[in-house]
């Protein structure tokens, strides 16, 4: 479970950071386990939320094991292809195995036991979760660590182990942005989650899908989740989601100056210590009207 709590914290930050310039920025993910209508209701936003949460559980336990901080399991397995010359498997690898198997008993049990949730959110959610552990899965790479005298490297010692998380989310936003709107519908003998549109591409594996529209997030709507972006700080300068056009959804902005103290004329003193003096600098704020 400590593996688990770190990779919630884990999420809430990455998800704020990811989405930090854009009309919906992830600031309802606060209200954990609360949510709101913006990640209960199969929305696109909801379906990069499970995605980086399901990604981050198996992360964690994997590198827990590693690491050894769980009992129950240690390094990953070694790797079955043989290494490049002048190299040598061993070190810890982290134990993907062990993160993705316990991550989906875990995401998939949490999902199935859902309260109030229709079968198809709940498709949609575990449908989502997997593609996170998938985009974690294929991120798995070679680590090595140099020896030899005076760092020549002669022999190197390699190991597999899994990027940051932040490669994960970043990999998951371009996936949010080409998510497919999907329903659960009846194909056979089964329900699967196909198109919503009839000429769309056909759902895979590593695709984000969602079940509804997602609000403009432009007004504070507490029934659809939006929050508005009234007040909120935008970059004039800028032609990109944080541009004062785009976030304050063309209601205008108003511009503010204050005035900051920060460190200038900055000196080495002989030994040893940095000298600065303190500087005044205006500065201006541009705030969604």
């Amino acid at each position: 479970m400590p593996s688990m709590v770190l990779a919630a914290r884990r999420t809430q930050q990455l998800c704020q950071q990811s989405f930090a310039d854009m009309r919906w920025n992830c600031s309802s993910i606060q209200r954990a386990p609360s949510f709101g209508p913006d990640l209960l209701t199969g929305t696109r936003e909801a379906a990069f939320v499970h995605a980086l949460a399901a990604a981050a559980v198996a992360q964690g336990i994997a590198r827990s094991c590693a690491s050894g901080e769980i009992p129950l399991c240690s390094c990953g397995p070694g790797p079955s292809e043989p290494p490049v010359p002048g190299s040598r498997w061993g070190g810890c690898g982290d134990n993907l195995s062990h993160g993705l198997q316990l991550g989906a008993a875990f995401a998939d049990g949490s999902a199935r036991a859902g309260t109030g949730s229709t079968p198809g959110l709940r498709a949609v959610n575990r449908h989502n979760g997997a593609v996170g552990r998938a985009v974690l899965s294929d991120s798995l790479d070679t680590r090595c660590k140099c020896h030899g005298v005076s760092g020549s490297c002669s022999v190197k010692t390699c190991w597999k182990g899994l990027p940051d998380l932040g490669e994960i989310a970043s990999d998951l936003k371009s996936r949010y942005l080409a998510a497919l709107k999907v329903t659960h519908r009846l194909v056979g003998s089964r329900k699967q989650l196909i198109p919503k549109e009839g000429d769309a591409r056909p759902v895979t594996e590593m695709d984000l899908v969602y079940l509804i529209n997602s609000p403009d997030y432009c007004t504070p709507n507490p029934q659809l989740g939006s929050l508005g972006t009234q007040d909120r700080p935008c970059n004039r300068s800028s032609v990109g989601s944080d541009s004062c056009d785009l976030l304050c959804c063309g209601r205008g902005y108003n511009t503010y100056t204050e005035e900051v103290q920060e460190r200038c004329h900055c000196r080495y003193r002989w030994c040893c210590s940095v000298v600065c003096r303190r500087c005044r600098r205006r500065l201006e704020r541009h705030v969604c009207k």
